[in-house]
């Protein structure tokens, strides 16, 4: 599958459920680094690390706003 967009706009986790106040260090991610990510997982299990399960919603998240 090929998705529309690489780049997306990152909340740090810190930042990302405090919602009384609005983010103030938005970064860029991109689809296309997180899927390398995981691919990486694949190649090295013994290498897993809780981190890429945000790689994996970065991806999910992208996959599911893009099915009309």
């Amino acid at each position: 599958m090929t998705l529309k967009e690489d780049l997306f706009w990152s909340v740090s986790a810190d930042e990302q459920y405090s919602i009384d106040a609005e983010p103030q260090a938005l970064t860029i991610g991109q689809l296309s680094e997180s899927w390398q990510h995981l691919e990486d997982l694949l190649a090295h299990q013994d290498r897993a690390v809780g981190h890429h399960l945000v790689w994996l919603a970065d991806v999910i998240r992208a996959i599911g706003q893009d099915i009309p």
